[in-house]
């Protein structure tokens, strides 16, 4: 499984091709529920969402029509604390992606005032 580190999430950024992929709640996804062991709200800017609850349930073509053609993305995935993301990165890498795990995740990038944010 390869994994990725907060520096390369922020030196990535809006690197074209690169899809940062938020696979918690809807309500995490928008800043309305927060772990309390997190100091903010959000997501990372940018990022899509899809919840791995919904992504267990799709099948490798609807997941390519949702995400797009394996061959023009690679996916970033991320959670709260790296374990749902894991998951994820499985599924979406079983469907042909090229995938990664940001073990950090939101649980990480919420404690680092420096770092962007974006809530709603």
């Amino acid at each position: 499984m390869t994994d990725v580190t907060t520096d390369e999430v922020v030196r990535r950024l809006g690197e074209e091709g690169l899809v940062l992929l938020d696979v918690r709640s809807t309500h995490e996804y928008t800043g309305d529920t927060v772990a309390p062991c997190d100091p903010r709200p959000g997501r990372i800017p940018g990022a899509e969402h899809l919840d791995v609850q919904e992504l267990m349930t799709l099948t490798q073509e609807q997941i390519r029509e949702r995400l797009g053609p394996v061959e023009d993305v690679e996916l970033v995935a991320y959670c709260h604390s790296g374990s749902r993301s894991e998951l994820a990165t499985e599924i979406l890498r079983a469907a042909g992606y090229r995938a990664s795990n940001y073990r950090g995740s939101w649980h990480e990038w919420s404690r680092d005032e420096s770092l962007p944010a974006e809530t709603g």
